[in-house]
């Protein structure tokens, strides 16, 4: 074993423990009464640079969430390197689905479950680790920047880099955010699907009527917005909004079985749409209803709904733009809407799409030294979720190579009910990453 390596695992012990404790903090953006716990985990952060020597800065841009940057700088000659995570997490949902308490790391099996683990505050954990293991003085420049909001889409991020852009300039723009082919099987991500969401209000009446009265002659808001949503695919599943970018996906195989098991369909459920696996998850565009608004079935009368409303998320292929996917995505809302039913649209936020080819010398240096700490070949792949940060740096920075890692596998359960991190992969991706500065510096 090489002695960064060796490094790297005499500080995991003490990385796990900060792991641990920043896990505590329910970080969750999207929650307003949680602003000051993001605020604690943005302390948190920081406090954990600083105590490896960095120069640390907790930044904002037009009232956005906090993010850390943290800076040391390169040896004369070197190259310098950004490490991108954020310390912001989902909602945990019904805590009573979880196992144990979601922010409490809790191992079992080989594994770390808590909200957070894998998304992605165990992406920090890696870059500390290896930070760690150099006692703060990385052998290359290295900018650690901890976004606060990516779990919302990062709506100050353009805003963001007009003001604090230059800070994160650098060669090579490593993203601990993206997901692994397999337990014990590394990837680096050349293509994430952009993303887009909106809101549509479906009205019908100016009041409730009693359904017995009036029900056969006046519609209901309910009914008419669940046949404009069912008309958003075609009977196989795919997506029947027109004008929506498709591309080719690459040549990996995803076999059906293993699919269905990672993903929890449940027995006689069908996969929706056509064509390759990967080319549905990674370079199509895919639409999902996310939230309805209507009367709950606690509550319900018999009375015919004036209004409801539905909130989709869109997820765009490489190609495509996000704002000329949400209005095509309006349009068909419109025009789909039965019976004369009024339809009100509201857009909301927009990521771009990305595709980050992986070529240069930095590109090589980074598969050889991932496949020697992994002990495997690296996979090239896609990844169906989104990171508009991705797009932005890379507009920004057009020559710098972007590098999406992972600790994710596919059993991860990111967003979902205990989600969890594989100590195993978490170790071998910080000791990867650790090797990879180490080589830049020698290269």
């Amino acid at each position: 074993m090489s002695d960064v390596l060796a490094a790297v695992d005499r500080v995991l012990p003490s990385v796990r423990t900060d792991l641990a404790e920043l896990i505590a903090i329910p970080s969750v953006s999207a929650d307003p009464e949680r602003a000051e716990d993001v605020r604690r985990s943005a302390d948190f952060v920081a406090d954990k640079l600083r105590e490896l020597g960095a120069e640390v800065e907790i930044l904002s841009a037009d009232g956005g969430r906090p993010a850390v940057v943290g800076k040391f700088p390169a040896p004369e000659g070197k190259p310098t390197v950004t490490l991108y995570a954020h310390h912001d997490v989902q909602p945990p949902g019904d805590e009573t689905q979880w196992a144990s308490d979601p922010f409490t790391a809790t191992e079992r099996d080989g594994r770390l479950y808590a909200r957070g683990a894998a998304d992605d505050k165990g992406g920090f954990g890696v870059h500390l680790a290896a930070l760690r293991a150099f006692d703060g003085k990385p052998p290359v420049g290295v900018t650690v920047f901890v976004e606060g909001e990516e779990e919302i889409g990062s709506p100050s991020l353009e805003d963001f880099f007009a003001e604090h852009g230059d800070q994160l300039a650098c060669d090579v723009f490593v993203i601990a955010d993206s997901g692994n082919w397999d337990v014990g099987q590394p990837a680096f991500t050349t293509r994430l699907r952009g993303m887009t969401d909106l809101v549509v209000e479906v009205s019908t009446l100016d009041h409730g009527l009693h359904s017995g009265q009036y029900g056969g002659v006046a519609p209901d808001a309910l009914m008419a917005l669940t046949r404009i949503l069912a008309s958003l695919h075609d009977d196989a599943g795919n997506v029947a909004v027109e004008g929506l970018v498709s591309t080719d996906a690459p040549d990996l195989d995803y076999p059906e079985d293993r699919l269905r098991n990672e993903a929890g369909l449940l027995e006689g459920v069908e996969f929706i749409g056509e064509g390759p696996l990967v080319q549905r998850m990674w370079t199509k565009p895919a639409i999902t209803v996310i939230g309805i608004d209507t009367t709950p079935v606690a509550k319900a009368s018999n009375t015919l709904i004036p209004s409801a409303r539905a909130k989709i998320s869109i997820r765009l292929a490489a190609g495509d733009d996000p704002a000329r996917a949400q209005q095509r995505v309006a349009e068909h809302l419109r025009a789909h809407a039965p019976w004369g039913a009024h339809v009100e649209v509201t857009m909301g936020e927009q990521g771009s799409p990305s595709e980050m080819p992986l070529t240069g010398p930095y590109a090589e240096t980074a598969r050889k030294a991932y496949a020697e700490a992994w002990g495997t070949e690296v996979v090239e792949m896609g990844l169906g979720g989104s990171i508009p940060l991705a797009a932005a740096f890379m507009e920004r920075y057009p020559d710098a190579l972007v590098l999406a890692t992972a600790v994710v596998d596919p059993t991860s359960r990111m967003h979902s009910t205990d989600e969890s991190l594989h100590l195993g992969d978490f170790g071998k991706a910080a000791g990867a990453e650790a090797l990879f500065l180490e080589r830049l510096a020698e290269s």
